[in-house]
């Protein structure tokens, strides 16, 4: 299918296709005329990547799994491991967040926030 179609189909504009296609999160074909054809089941991988960005993943990191998830012969026990890891980085980043939120609390109403210890 045609990159018009592609977007339409997937509810994403041709240079988001394009953009995806340029990180390699897609390819399709050059036929003769230039144009780009792209397989179906390019429909479906869009659905997953938008989903997954949607789920915190990175397109980094969606590029980086994409391959070894589609070859899986369970993927849902491949991607259960994925969810895992997404769940310990952003307990990770949630910890430093409220580490960072008590720094500036601390400091609020100081006189000079900035100084560590001010007061």
């Amino acid at each position: 299918m045609r990159i018009g179609e592609l977007a339409a189909r997937t509810g994403l504009s041709r240079d988001a296709v394009r953009f995806y296609e340029r990180l390699g999160l897609v390819s399709g074909r050059r036929l003769e005329n230039g144009y780009r054809d792209f397989p179906e089941e390019t429909v479906t991988w869009l659905h997953y990547v938008r989903t997954a960005q949607s789920l915190g993943f990175t397109l980094a990191e969606i590029r980086r799994h994409g391959e070894e998830l589609l070859d899986a012969p369970d993927s849902a026990e491949a991607l259960s491991a994925l969810f895992a890891d997404k769940i310990r980085v952003i307990d990770t980043r949630m910890a430093e967040l409220a580490a960072l939120r008590a720094e500036l609390s601390e400091r609020v109403d100081t006189g000079c926030p900035l100084r560590a210890g001010a007061g």
